[in-house]
């Protein structure tokens, strides 16, 4: 099982999201995050003064997968989030030693 964790730009987010349904991907979490990388922030003109934006607002996917699973996820999350400019975001990929449905108490695999 593999841990997809995927930062991209906000209005990147439906596409996102609509090539995971097109998946089967049934469940992940999003959250608003600011960070930056090599864009390293950009300026802002407010009131006539100039204001350097160091962190970004990027949205943070994630979801839990299979194994087998796990190239055609970053391939859509890829394609989804590509506007081809600076920015665009990272996809990292994580083992995962364990799931567990809280609910019914179902491991790994039949957890996802």
């Amino acid at each position: 099982m593999k841990l997809i964790t995927a930062i991209i730009k906000p209005f990147k987010l439906e596409e996102a999201r609509e090539s995971l349904d097109q998946l089967g991907i049934t469940g992940m979490t999003i959250s608003e995050v600011k960070g930056y990388g090599r864009q390293k922030g950009h300026t802002e003109l407010y009131r006539g003064a100039e204001y350097v934006i160091d962190f970004l607002p990027k949205i943070k996917i994630e979801v839990a997968v299979r194994d087998d699973q796990t190239e055609s996820i970053v391939e859509a999350i890829s394609t989804a989030a590509s506007s081809g400019k600076i920015g665009d975001g990272k996809i990292f990929i994580s083992p995962l030693e364990k799931v567990i449905r809280i609910r019914t108490g179902e491991l790994n695999e039949e957890a996802l």
